[in-house]
């Protein structure tokens, strides 16, 4: 039997401050690599926002959900990585005193969690949403012109161009580019794996660092969507401009989310094009890991994932196959 080109696997994923996040269904994991070397794994379960309702199987709706929920998650991941760079040697004394207090301070650290994913959210709606909106509307005034079709196409492109300085800006810092470099190793384990090889360092080494699920490409999809949109659904009051963006927020997610999903699960010619300007920009916000990266990448993959059972159902592979591959 001939194997398979590519088979869908379920699990996604996220880069997180030296380490890598893995979600299969509810379960996640937290691969994190301490100053020391050591590679720590926090498994978990993540139910999200309405669990079990049935709005979060409705196409559109679901997209939405999934988009909070992905936000609070990796919030979420993002502090269990950072606390392991924010302990002293010096104060390991005081921090196991502070033990006791556990369950309080796991109280606050979810509030503050919730505070700062609350503001990120509205700071993002205001640098990639309000702010390109303004910019357009200035350029009209300069420029005087009154044609609201090429406004809405410039407010598009301004919102794009913003997005990629954003992106350039932040790749200057040594953290975020190590970051980009995770970013990349977590993409390289799910090709691997969607590309029916074994989960070996090699194998991931030489997987490519772009994916179609990736969330860079979400939020291109969320800019082409809001482009579309906005184009066609025009009212000429400046604050109803303002308010009606915020209300297409939820429709443009649900919509980028069905057109990633399905992007990641076919091979369409028509979606292959839909998805390259994404896969470009993911040139910027992933970068080629090293070897002890794409290691911390296999053992979050590895707590959330059985790859084994994965490829000899879907790739046609021997169990005695594995092991050889498991000893490159």
């Amino acid at each position: 039997m001939s194997r398979r080109e590519k088979c869908y696997s379920g699990i996604g994923g996220q880069a997180v401050l030296e380490g890598i996040m893995m979600k299969n269904k509810e379960k996640y994991a937290i691969a994190v690599k301490k100053p020391d070397g050591e590679i720590v794994v926090e498994l978990e379960n993540y139910q999200g926002v309405l669990h079990g309702s049935k709005l979060k199987q409705i196409p559109f709706f679901r997209g939405v959900f999934n988009f909070i929920d992905s936000l609070i998650l990796g919030m979420r991941c993002l502090n269990f990585s950072a606390s392991f760079y924010e302990e002293d040697p010096l104060l390991e004394k005081a921090s196991e005193g502070e033990e006791k207090k556990a369950p309080s301070s796991k109280k606050g650290e979810k509030l503050l969690t919730g505070v700062v994913t609350v503001l990120s959210f509205f700071l993002a709606i205001g640098i990639f949403m309000l702010l390109p909106y303004y910019l357009s509307q200035f350029v009209q005034k300069k420029f005087s012109f009154q044609n609201n079709s090429v406004l809405a196409l410039l407010e598009g492109v301004l919102r794009i161009v913003i997005f990629v300085i954003y992106i350039c800006l932040i790749s200057l810092m040594k953290d975020i580019r190590r970051m980009y470099q995770y970013h990349g190793a977590e993409h390289k384990c799910i090709n691997c794996l969607e590309k029916g090889r074994p989960l070996t360092v090699r194998n991931v080494m030489r997987s490519s660092r772009l994916h179609k699920r990736c969330g860079t490409s979400f939020i291109f999809f969320v800019m082409l969507v809001s482009i579309v949109l906005f184009f066609f659904i025009q009212v000429e009051n400046p604050l109803g401009r303002v308010l009606l963006r915020l209300a297409l927020l939820p429709v443009i997610a649900g919509i980028s989310y069905e057109i990633i999903r399905l992007a990641g699960r076919s091979s369409s010619i028509l979606l292959g094009i839909l998805s390259a300007p994404g896969m470009l920009l993911q040139r910027l916000t992933t970068k080629e890991p090293d070897r002890e990266m794409a290691k911390v990448a296999i053992a979050a993959v590895d707590a959330v994932f059985d790859w084994r059972k994965f490829l000899e159902e879907n790739f046609d592979y021997s169990g005695e196959d594995l092991v050889r591959e498991d000893e490159v």
